[in-house]
């Protein structure tokens, strides 16, 4: 498993059920549960639920990325119809930035 997955899905269940197995990059898992203990982002699990009313779908793979002060969440969703969809969103209030997926080019949803 290529290790960006593999970050993701520790990240994912760490911020769901704990502390990660001692292979994850402890260095990016530390800046989400401070960001997240801190109030500067929601759960995991909160922006799911968000994410989940407009967007339906299994989520396969979610990441956690902090770049100057911006924090985001890029979570990807297969649909019943077979369609991939990579969405953007602001972990700090879980709104969706951009939606990118088949027959589409990345759409800004701001």
């Amino acid at each position: 498993m290529p290790r960006r997955s593999c970050l993701a899905i520790c990240l994912s269940c760490a911020t769901l059920l704990g502390p990660p197995p001692a292979s994850a990059d402890d260095s990016d898992h530390d800046r989400a549960r401070e960001a997240l203990q801190q109030g500067k982002i929601l759960p995991l699990r909160s922006v799911l639920d968000i994410v989940e009313q407009s967007y339906p779908g299994q989520v396969v793979k979610v990441e956690f990325e902090e770049d100057d002060g911006e924090y985001l969440y890029e979570i990807r969703l297969l649909q019943d119809s077979g369609n991939l969809l990579k969405l953007k969103i602001d972990a700090r209030d879980g709104r969706v930035l951009g939606v990118k997926g088949k027959d589409m080019h990345f759409r800004d949803a701001r």
